[in-house]
Parts: C-alpha cells; sequence; structure tokens
C-alpha cells in the first residue's frame, strides 16, 4: 500500500482560514523545511510539551524510541531490524504524525512540490509566470505517508517511475521529464516513505534506491532526472535476512545514517499491556486468563523447539486473547440455546431463566493450540508434534500464573470437595450457575476470587472463571486428578 487512508476514508478539508495564495503564503511569514526539518522541530516541540510522541508504541520506551528519535533529530534515513510482529511496521507509520498537519503544494503537482521550492520545469515556470498570484493547495500529513511491501515480483517502475509510453505518442521527447510516469517514491515527495522486508526487493531494484538515498534524483530507463527529492526514508528487515544471508546489497546498507534493533516485550507486564491495547475481545477475559495467554506466548518464544530465527509475533499473543475471547462467546450463546430449547419444551417454563453471559475460563485456553500453530515456525526435528508442544507450553504458562497469583494461600478447600470420591464437572456446555451448584461454599474463595482481580461481588460467571483456573492449577501442581470424558467434558477428582 502506498497510502495509509482506509477504503473509502473521507480525506480531511483544510481549514478555510489557510492562505489560498502564494502571496498569502509570504505574507504569514511562511518558512520552506524540509522534511528532516519539520520532523526535528515537530519532535523536539513534542518533548518540550511532554506530549506523547509516539502513541500506541508500546516497549520501547527506553529501548528502541530512544534511538528513533536521535535518528529523527539527526536527519538520518533509517533502517529498523526484527524479527515478525515486533511493530516496526506500526512504529514506521506513527512518524507521519509528526509532520505538519497541513503544508502548501502546487495544485496538480504529482511530486507534493512546494511553492515555494518548485522541483520540476513545468511547476518552476508555473511558479515565475504566476508570481504571489498563484494559487496553491494544502497536503494533510495523512497523504505525506507511502508505503511499499517488498516483493519479487517489485519492479523500479512500481517505486522510482517508468516511461509513459502515451505521453510519448502524444508528441513529447525522451528528454522531457513529462514523459515520466513516477513510480512511488517520488509521488512520497515531502513525506515519509516506507520499504517493508527490504531484503526480499531484487538486487537491481535495490540499485534504484541508490541515488534517491545518496543524491536525491531518480533514474528512469537510461534517463537522468535532476528532481531533489524531500522525504524521510525508512526500511524494515529481518536481521536474519540483513547479516547473515547478505540480501540487502552493501552500498544501499552504507546509505542508511542509523540501523535500529527491535525487540519482542522485555517483560510479562509490557506483553499484558500490549494484549490490551491491541486485542478486540469480543468477551470479558478475566486478568488471570491474559496472564496465561501472555506467559504462554513468552514461553513458546523461548522453547527450543520453536526456530528463533523466524520468532514469535506479538500478534500471537493478541490473536490467542480473541480466540479465547470467541471461546467464551460461543458458550454463552450454546447454553443460552439450550436453555430456550428447555424453556420451548416445557412450555414456557424456565423463559426468565438468566442468560449466560460470556466470559472467559482456563478451559477456554486449549483452543488456541490447534487454531494458533500455524503463526509459529518449528524447528524440524518437531514435525507431527506441534500440538503437543503447544500444549505443554500453554500447561507451563497455566502453572506460572497459579504459583504468581496464589502463592500463600490456603487452598483445602478446593481439595476438600473431592475428597472422598467426590468431583467438579466443568467443560465447554457446562453453565456458571451449574458449576458453582457443584462447588458450594468454598473457605477462602473470597481471597481467591481477590487476588485474581475479580472483585468482591464478582458475577456468577467471573466466580465460575476463577473456580475453574483453581481447579487447573491444583491438577497442575498434583493435588487433583483430572479426566477429559468422551463428550469433552473435564472432570476434577481426587488423587488415586
Amino acid at each position: 500500500m502506498d497510502r495509509v487512508t482506509a477504503p473509502n476514508q473521507v480525506l480531511p478539508v483544510p481549514p478555510a482560514e489557510l492562505p489560498s495564495t502564494l502571496g498569502a503564503l509570504r505574507a504569514t511569514g511562511h518558512q520552506y523545511r524540509t522534511v528532516k526539518q519539520e520532523l526535528r522541530d515537530n519532535l523536539l516541540a513534542r518533548m518540550g510539551s511532554g506530549e506523547d510522541r509516539f502513541p500506541g508504541i508500546v516497549g520501547y520506551e527506553d529501548t528502541v524510541l530512544p534511538e528513533v528519535e536521535r535518528a529523527l533529530l539527526a536527519g538520518h534515513d533509517m533502517v529498523l531490524l526484527g524479527e515478525r510482529g515486533q511493530g516496526k511496521t506500526r512504529l514506521i507509520r506513527s512518524l507521519g504524525a509528526l509532520l505538519d498537519e497541513w503544508t502548501p503544494v502546487i495544485p496538480g503537482s504529482v511530486l507534493n512540490e512546494h511553492p515555494m521550492h518548485p522541483i520540476t520545469p513545468a511547476s518552476r515556470a508555473l511558479v515565475d509566470s504566476a508570481g504571489d498570484d498563484l494559487p496553491i493547495g494544502w497536503l494533510h500529513r495523512s497523504m505525506r505517508y507511502g508505503e511499499k511491501l517488498a516483493t519479487p515480483d517489485t519492479s523500479v517502475g512500481d517505486l522510482i517511475g517508468d516511461v509513459d509510453p502515451i505521453r510519448l505518442a502524444q508528441g513529447r521527447t525522451l528528454g522531457d521529464p513529462e514523459t515520466i510516469h513516477f513510480g512511488l517514491v517520488p509521488r512520497t515527495n515531502r513525506g515519509v516513505f516506507a520499504v517493508n522486508e527490504l531484503p526480499d526487493l531484487a538486487e537491481r531494484i535495490q540499485v534504484a534506491l541508490l541515488n534517491v538515498l545518496e543524491e536525491r534524483d531518480i533514474q528512469v530507463r537510461g534517463y537522468q532526472l535532476r528532481l531533489p527529492l524531500d522525504l524521510l526514508l525508512v526500511a524494515s528487515a529481518n536481521p536474519e535476512d540483513y547479516t547473515n544471508r547478505g540480501r540487502i546489497i552493501t552500498p544501499l546498507k552504507d546509505r542508511f545514517g542509523a540501523e535500529i534493533r527491535t525487540h519482542y516485550p522485555l517483560d510479562l507486564d509490557l506483553e499484558l499491556s500490549l494484549i490490551r491495547q491491541e486485542a478486540d475481545l469480543v468477551a470479558v477475559v478475566p486478568e488471570h486468563v491474559l496472564e496465561v495467554l501472555a506467559r504462554f506466548a513468552r514461553d513458546v518464544r523461548e522453547s527450543p523447539s520453536v526456530d528463533p530465527r523466524s520468532g514469535v509475533s506479538a500478534r500471537f499473543a493478541i490473536a490467542a486473547a480473541e480466540t479465547v475471547a470467541a471461546a467464551a462467546l460461543r458458550r454463552s450463546g450454546l447454553l443460552s440455546g439450550a436453555v430456550a430449547s428447555a424453556a420451548a419444551s416445557a412450555g414456557g417454563a424456565g423463559s426468565a431463566s438468566r442468560p449466560e453471559a460470556p466470559v472467559a475460563r482456563i478451559g477456554d485456553t486449549v483452543s488456541v493450540t490447534s487454531t494458533l500453530r500455524g503463526k509459529v515456525e518449528f524447528e524440524s526435528g518437531e514435525e507431527g508434534r506441534e500440538i503437543e508442544v503447544l500444549a505443554h507450553l500453554l500447561r507451563t504458562a497455566t502453572a506460572e500464573t497459579f504459583r504468581a497469583r496464589l502463592a500463600g494461600l490456603d487452598l483445602s478447600g478446593f481439595t476438600a470437595i473431592v475428597a472422598e470420591g467426590g468431583a467438579v464437572e466443568t467443560g465447554e456446555l457446562v453453565s456458571s450457575a451449574e458449576l458453582l451448584r457443584q462447588v458450594g461454599t468454598v473457605p477462602g474463595l473470597a481471597k481467591v476470587l481477590d487476588r485474581l482481580g475479580l472483585g468482591d461481588a464478582p458475577s456468577p460467571e467471573a466466580a465460575a472463571a476463577g473456580i475453574e483456573f483453581v481447579l487447573e492449577g491444583l491438577h497442575l501442581t498434583r493435588r487433583l486428578g483430572k479426566d477429559v470424558t468422551e463428550s469433552g467434558r473435564t472432570v476434577y477428582g481426587d488423587r488415586d
């Protein structure tokens, strides 16, 4: 994509008080600045005001963002190195917010030329002839960002431009810049242009970017256009491709002023913050379940069974949270349907039964091992064991969360429930009311729910989620037994 505007998005309308002619623009004292000067000035202004410089970027405050800020202040083009799902593209896109909200342009210029600094012969002639009466337009910063995902079929024409045969047929000569159909890079003149996954560009295409970075001009089919492009060029790359395979040609590497390494969230709290910020949850997912998923993602990332070169995207934990929420919503829908069917069979009796609210339980996390295995690249020796590996890591994450959340609490009341042959049955189609009825009054339950952040007066669904988590944790710490029935229900009982 070459713009970050959503489909059918209504473009911002310039305020009426903005100058409409070059003369009026000069009268305001407006001064032409390059893109890098603009970014530098606006970044310093945000630093001075304490405003958030990079909204929505989590976990990079003390590591990556200071390096990005130094690169911007130095006026350097930069390349971000990191495994997939580390937020490289999101960080790059946030740079556009540091541009001026509105910037003057010559109307009709495909290169977004500044009326005080025209670069094409046609625009220079237009400014000379019209003078201060030249009408000007205004471009919003959302339209000053260009982006291209590097793919093997990307051509020089896509990025830089090509000769337009139709314009040649109309009588123009090859020496006329008007014969050129400009590509994405020059069309983002006076803006920020990003190339995602730069190593995937063929080497001959990478060569085409050399002049853009070093000389700020472009060459199309041997015809050199001396157009002083004004832009910030940012690229992303996987460090494996960048350093080991050498797929970015050496001269191009040398043209980037800054090389910045990104990383996954460094601690559990940052992983949780990222999930909360990014996940679109269709049901309530309690904090202890989110913590299990965050630990799960980190355990998968560190597992020797997983290929470390591909990484485990932050989107893995986000998708896991969304999948668990969907499982809770599905249970709610099925149970509500069962209640309605029972009421209809009874001739309307029970129609006032309270519907099951969608609240995720620890049992819902099992669904992520099969649905998300495609997001993980395993070592070759683990072929056929992918789900088994993920299931083991999920159990490990659950046990870690259980110990972290409930360490030191007396949980004997829960083990007493299943003493002397008793059992508690839970599962996808077990309602919260049924689970609470099986458990009854449990000593210490209030302290458990408080530790899990479920509050003093939790809903039946939240209480059921807390109870199921304790039962699973006691099983994983070898204090309860567990069986799964043919119907898919889970039975917790005494250890034999």
